[in-house]
């Protein structure tokens, strides 16, 4: 298999809440926008608000965005109004986390790599 680019998509309740939420709350943006879609760029990969969901999230899928300052983006995120489900904290695999969630409530995992850590590479 010869896998070319790649995304995940996001089938929200109110595609106009989630679509703002991704665009103006995270700051995300925009690579294409369609009728009944808009894509978003997020680091290497990409996510797509589209349609309208009927099931709701699931526990058992998150949403993993690496960051470079955990702290720096949470008081971004708070000066905006949106607090996160779980606090930041060092996980024992060694890499900080918090988690906040979208509109639906899809668990997003914000995610710093500790300058110590061998996940890091870049040392900015």
């Amino acid at each position: 298999m010869d896998v070319l680019s790649s995304r995940v998509l996001i089938h929200p309740k109110d595609i106009d809440v989630s679509t703002a939420f991704y665009r103006d709350t995270l700051g995300l943006a925009i690579d294409k926008e369609f009728p009944g879609g808009t894509v978003f760029f997020a680091g290497n990969g990409s996510i797509e608000i589209v349609g309208t969901g009927k099931t709701g999230p699931t526990p058992d899928v998150a949403l993993w965005l690496q960051v470079r300052d955990l702290p720096a983006a949470l008081e971004e995120l708070a000066a905006k109004g949106l607090d996160p489900v779980r606090g930041a904290r060092r996980e024992p695999w060694g890499l900080d986390e918090a988690w906040i969630a979208d509109p639906d409530g899809t668990r997003i995992v914000l995610v710093e790599v500790p300058r110590e850590h061998p996940l890091r590479t870049d040392p900015r």
